[in-house]
């Protein structure tokens, strides 16, 4: 398995993420550095969480609990 080219991103809790468009999957890496791969993200939710004031905010409103996800 390949993983997407990772974004640093500005947050609190969060190191970096990506997006397989492809597969439609999206991937978070916590500063811990867990990575969970969450999964039918539609595309659009993928750039609405970059542009997000708060990564993690958007990322517990938006996508925890609403898409299947594991953890790599």
């Amino acid at each position: 398995m390949t993983m997407p080219e990772m974004t640093a991103v500005d947050s609190s809790n969060l190191e970096s993420v990506g997006y397989d468009e492809a597969n439609r999957e999206l991937y978070v890496r916590f500063l811990d550095n867990q990575t969970y791969v969450y999964s039918e993200v539609p595309p659009q939710l993928y750039e609405e969480l970059l542009q997000a004031p708060s990564k993690g905010s958007f990322l517990n409103r938006a996508i925890k609990g609403a898409y299947i996800y594991r953890q790599l």
